[in-house]
């Protein structure tokens, strides 16, 4: 039997983050995944460069049942925090913008820094190596997990789940640390797509459909059909750039959306923001006779404006000619465009999960599970962050107070 100090089950941000942290507090960590590489999210994020922390993370930018768990974390380990540990490994890295920080060269370096402080703590690594079941025994009044794996049965009295989500299975992710919270008895958020495109169907996305590649900065929020005007005003709103595919719609801006947006609701977009789309239009009527679509691409990309007034033969036609009514239902249209998706491209394109195990059963300030000796950490836990840097964020900050918190409880299970 092998005997460790933590067992920590899966090898990507978190994991490795806290089995580092945890072994160079002296404790005798595995470090466990079936997967024979390590991180494959660190290494596809950020187009190959990782961005690996926003500057600006703040509780705000994340998603939960209960939106104040993730505080104590945040907290006590913040992106600057992060941001002098690449410093000490001389690791190159740069802002883009909105606080997004991605390594110049590649996401390689955050791995293999992730790699040299597990050296450092003498973290004991297996992979591949699969889990085939695990149970806890009582010893003595004190909790003892049984491991058994591909390589053998593992003791240690504190097991860390840091096995991610659903999202992405081709780099292997797997329901693995939902069936071990469900066997625990704790309770889980159900598990959803996230930070994923939004997918459309029928006729009526035909005319979008030809616009695949084109981008434009918009103002995107989403809520139930019939929001009332004080609920729209209290809705998260994103001014990012979308972008049109040939099944929906994607970007930053539907991603960002993407993560509160339910079955059945409507997307709202504002396609040119900052502009007084009627005022303008109004204007043009009195001075211009180009036909609409024309004066339009002046206000949007040309093709969208040619899309747009092909699906309306009364705004085929010079813009002297066309009503005021028209022209203000266009604007209104343009600005407060309504159209509710049918789905999204799923786990498979979906970059995070939003759901899973709830926040009531495990502890802010730890991460310990009701079931004692068992720790939760990273995706797999019912937070979930903005796109641009804030889930890689949560993964460091949960990690390091659960690697605190492993090393205050040996301290305590050796007294």
């Amino acid at each position: 039997m092998h005997k460790f100090d933590v067992v920590v089950i899966g090898a990507g941000a978190a994991g490795l983050f806290c089995a580092g942290q945890a072994g160079r507090q002296g404790l005798k960590v595995l470090l466990v995944d079936h997967s024979d590489k390590v991180a494959e999210k660190i290494r596809i994020s950020g187009g190959g460069r990782c961005n690996f922390t926003n500057r600006d993370a703040t509780p705000a930018q994340f998603l939960s049942e209960n939106p104040h768990f993730c505080r104590s974390a945040l907290s006590r380990y913040t992106p600057q925090d992060f941001i002098e540990l690449l410093q000490r490994h001389d690791i190159p890295f740069h802002e883009k913008h909105k606080g997004q920080l991605f390594c110049d060269r590649s996401a390689e370096d955050v791995i293999n820094m992730l790699l040299a402080e597990c050296d450092a703590g003498q973290v004991t690594r297996w992979q591949s190596c699969s889990i085939k079941s695990m149970f806890c025994a009582e010893q003595a009044g004190t909790a003892s997990y049984k491991i058994e794996s591909s390589r053998g049965l593992i003791e240690a009295p504190q097991v860390v789940i840091a096995t991610g989500g659903l999202s992405i299975p081709k780099i292997g992710a797997t329901d693995f640390g939902y069936r071990i919270a469900k066997q625990f008895g704790l309770r889980l958020v159900e598990p959803r797509a996230a930070l994923v495109p939004l997918t459309f169907e029928g006729d009526s996305w035909a005319p979008y459909a030809q616009l695949a590649g084109l981008a434009l900065p918009v103002k995107i929020e989403t809520g139930p059909p019939d929001a009332t005007p004080k609920q729209r005003k209290k809705a998260v709103v994103f001014s990012e750039d979308l972008l049109f595919t040939h099944r929906g719609l994607s970007g930053p801006a539907v991603l960002q959306i993407s993560s509160f947006w339910r079955e059945g609701q409507p997307v709202r977009v504002n396609l040119a923001p900052g502009t007084d789309l009627s005022a303008l239009l109004l204007r043009a009527k009195a001075t211009s006779r180009k036909l609409i679509a024309n004066e339009l691409a002046s206000l949007v990309p040309s093709r969208l404006a040619d899309a747009w007034v092909s699906e309306d033969p009364a705004l085929q036609r010079p813009i002297s000619d066309a009503t005021d009514k028209a022209l203000q239902a266009l604007a209104q249209r343009l600005g407060d465009w309504q159209l509710t998706p049918n789905g999204s491209e799923g786990y498979k394109k979906a970059e995070v999960t939003v759901g899973g195990v709830d926040t009531r059963d495990l502890s802010s300030q730890t991460m310990e599970s009701k079931q004692p000796g068992l720790y939760f950490i990273g995706e797999v836990v019912d937070v979930t962050g903005w796109l641009g840097g804030y889930n890689f964020q949560w993964a460091w900050a949960s990690g390091f107070a659960c690697a605190q918190a492993l090393a205050a409880r040996r301290v305590e299970l050796a007294v």
